[in-house]
């Protein structure tokens, strides 16, 4: 369970990472949306795991590697907008967000056990 500070923490490098990939995430990847769907911290503030989605990207693992090659660049500007906030800047670790995929994926097993015939019931 997370403390009312790592939430609050969390909730600043969410919105300030959503600004830095909105404005320079096309450097970064082209013709692609990053979203930041969840950001969770360590208890010493000192790690942010950070989780992304991507939209109009067919090659996932390929965006999260790019992504995770520019950790360093992305935290510099992180560190930028955030450094009166707080006193040190976490390190990133990114992770792909398959909340998307799994629910498609359940939905299509519902659909499937609601057009099966349902058998009567024997009593």
């Amino acid at each position: 369970m997370e403390s009312k500070r790592q939430q609050k923490f969390a909730g600043v490098i969410q919105e300030d990472l959503a600004a830095i990939f909105q404005r320079e995430g096309m450097n970064y990847l082209p013709n692609t949306l990053v979203t930041i769907t969840k950001v969770r911290v360590t208890p010493d503030l000192a790690i942010a795991r950070v989780f992304l989605s991507f939209f109009n990207n067919s090659n996932v693992a390929q965006a999260l590697h790019t992504v995770k090659s520019h950790a360093s660049e992305i935290r510099y500007k992180l560190g930028a907008r955030i450094k009166d906030q707080v006193r040190i800047i976490p390190q990133l670790e990114f992770f792909v967000d398959d909340t998307n995929e799994y629910v498609e994926r359940m939905d299509k097993i519902f659909d499937k056990i609601s057009k099966e015939e349902r058998q009567p019931d024997s009593e």
